[in-house]
């Protein structure tokens, strides 16, 4: 799975945290963990999370109060986790703000079953709106990199940050919303305009090139960004949109 999920999980006990992660990472999952509500707000403006898993019983936070926010802020998932005796909580966290929970001690298998089936809906959810209109999205993910449209950042497959000027991104960008299409100088001029990039003719070639050094493992033979001799470039690889 190139383009792998990336999980959010909320949880104040760090062996709870360092456990979930193991598994969802071995099952091919990009986890990021956070134990209090500032960390994970932090990390949600940093990154593009595809769900949330968030314990209810944060010391000294109120998860239900978090769960509703995220629910409030956008359209991103959220399980909770709830020990068994706590049906309140559950039923609570299901009427305002979850899509699923999880209990208290879990099945790994379990958990994994339920993240799976949430991320499927939104996925089909996605799906159907973006047939029906526009969305604002939130980023590409190609080969294991993420444009992350929102805080304009672009992460590698390795979780580091690749530093882009706002030509770069913006002619990125233009390449991803037109993956395995050729486009010419013009074209992509045209497109990288519409995000309000200074990107001016003869530079197309420039930023390319700049582009590949970047995000080519080898810039002379391009794998993503191929020339199409007399036509322009093609971006040459499949791209997921987060909407």
């Amino acid at each position: 799975m190139a383009n792998r999920p990336h999980i959010l999980v909320v949880d104040d006990d760090a062996a709870i945290r360092d456990l979930v992660s193991t598994y969802l990472a071995d099952n091919e999952f990009r986890v990021s963990g956070a134990a209090t509500g500032a960390e994970m707000n932090q990390l949600l403006q940093e990154h593009v999370i595809d769900l949330v898993l968030l314990d209810l019983r944060l010391n000294g936070e109120d998860g239900m109060q978090l769960a509703r926010g995220l629910r409030d802020s956008g359209e991103i998932p959220v399980i909770i986790l709830t020990g068994r005796l706590e049906e309140a909580d559950r039923v609570m966290g299901l009427e305002m703000a979850a899509d699923d929970y999880v209990t208290k001690p879990f099945s790994n298998r379990e958990m994994l079953a339920r993240i799976r089936a949430v991320l499927r809906r939104y996925q089909k959810r996605g799906d159907a709106v973006a047939g029906a209109h526009d969305t604002q999205r939130r980023a590409y993910r190609f080969d294991g990199w993420e444009l992350n449209l929102l805080a304009r950042r672009l992460t590698a497959p390795d979780g580091r940050r690749v530093d882009l000027s706002n030509g770069e991104f913006n002619l990125l960008q233009a390449l991803c919303e037109a993956p395995q299409r050729v486009l010419s100088r013009d074209r992509l001029l045209e497109l990288s305009r519409l995000h309000g990039a200074e990107v001016y003719d003869r530079s197309i070639d420039v930023q390319i090139l700049r582009l590949r050094r970047k995000i080519e493992g080898d810039p002379s033979s391009p794998r993503f960004i191929q020339t199409e001799r007399g036509a322009g470039y093609v971006f040459n690889t499949p791209v997921d949109v987060l909407n």
